[in-house]
C-alpha cells in the first residue's frame, strides 16, 4: 500500500522588499536550507497595488541555479545580457538555468494594476553550476491542463500526471512542478517519487494536506512533506488553489551570496570578483 506523506512543518511567508523596492512575500530561502534541498527559494511576489511592484528587479547577475518566474496574472517584462528579451503574461513560465552566468532584469508592467506570481530558485549540483545558460519560454496555450471529474484542475509545467508531461524538459533536479484547484470539499491524491524533497504552497482558499486532516491550511502557509509515496489534499467549504512541487535533492554543500549560489566560499568569491572585473559571462 502506497504511504501517504504526512506533514513535517507548515512556514507562513513573510513581507520583505527585494530589487528596486519590490513589496513581495518570502515563503522560504536562506534560513531553510538545506531543508527544502534542491529548492533554495520562493518568493510570491502577489499585489493589487502597482507600487509595490512597479520598481521591479533591474539589472542583475545569477550564477549556480534555476530560476523559475510563472504568472498567474499580469506581465513581466524581461531582458538579458546575451540578447534574450520578451514578456511573461498570465498563466506563463520562464525556466531559466543561469548556469556559468547570466546577467538579465525582470521588470513588471503595471496594467491593470494587479501583478500575481511567483518566482522559486532551484539550486544546480556542482557539476552543472558553470554550464550554458538556456531559457525554456513557454507561453500558457503550451501547458497542458488536466480536468478530472470531480472538477479539480491540474496545471502541469513540470513532471507527469496521468500520462500528460509538461513542457519544462531535461532538468536536473527531476522536479515536478503543478497549479492544482480543487473544488470544496473533494480530495486530490497524487503520488510524489519517494526520496524526494515536496512542498505545497496555498495560495488560494484552505485545505487539508495529509490524511488526519487535523490541520486547516490557509493561503500564504508552505506545507513542507515528510517522505511518503503519494500526497492526499482535501479542499474544506471554498475552492482550493496551490503550487505542489517536488524534486530530487542534491545533498551538496550550499555557499550563497544574493543572486549567486555555489559549493563553497571560494567560488563566491571568484563570481563576484568576475562580475566586477567584466569576465562574468562565459558563454554568448
Amino acid at each position: 500500500m502506497k504511504e501517504v506523506r504526512k506533514i513535517s512543518q507548515v512556514l507562513e511567508s513573510k513581507s520583505t522588499i527585494e530589487g528596486a523596492g519590490v513589496r513581495l512575500k518570502r515563503v522560504f530561502g536562506y534560513q531553510e536550507v538545506p531543508l527544502l534541498d534542491p529548492f533554495l527559494l520562493l518568493d510570491d511576489f502577489s499585489s493589487n497595488n502597482s507600487d509595490d511592484y512597479i520598481a521591479g528587479f533591474p539589472w542583475h547577475p545569477h550564477r549556480g541555479i534555476e530560476t523559475v518566474t510563472y504568472m498567474i496574472h499580469g506581465e513581466v517584462e524581461h531582458g538579458d545580457s546575451i540578447g534574450n528579451s520578451g514578456v511573461i503574461s498570465g498563466g506563463d513560465i520562464q525556466w531559466m538555468t543561469a548556469g556559468s552566468g547570466i546577467i538579465h532584469q525582470e521588470m513588471p508592467q503595471r496594467g491593470d494594476g494587479t501583478l500575481s506570481g511567483f518566482q522559486l530558485w532551484v539550486n544546480l549540483p556542482g557539476k552543472q553550476k558553470m554550464r550554458n545558460p538556456r531559457y525554456q519560454d513557454i507561453q500558457k496555450e503550451k501547458i497542458p491542463e488536466l480536468a478530472l471529474d470531480d472538477g479539480t484542475k491540474i496545471r502541469i509545467i513540470c513532471g507527469e500526471v496521468e500520462g500528460i508531461q509538461g513542457p519544462v524538459q531535461d532538468i536536473v533536479a527531476e522536479p515536478e512542478y503543478l497549479d492544482i484547484a480543487i473544488p470544496p470539499g473533494e480530495i486530490f491524491s497524487h503520488e510524489v517519487k519517494k526520496g524526494h524533497n515536496a512542498f505545497a504552497y496555498v495560495f488560494q482558499g484552505e485545505g487539508y494536506f495529509d490524511s488526519q486532516k487535523d490541520q486547516l491550511i490557509a493561503p500564504g502557509r508552505l506545507v513542507i512533506f515528510g517522505d511518503g509515496d503519494r500526497v492526499e489534499i482535501r479542499s474544506d467549504k471554498t475552492s482550493l488553489r496551490f503550487l505542489l512541487v517536488s524534486g530530487k535533492p542534491i545533498g551538496e554543500p550550499v555557499a550563497w551570496y544574493g543572486p549567486i549560489v555555489m559549493n563553497i566560499e571560494d567560488e563566491l568569491k571568484t563570481a563576484f570578483e568576475e562580475y566586477r572585473n567584466g569576465t562574468f559571462i562565459k558563454s554568448v
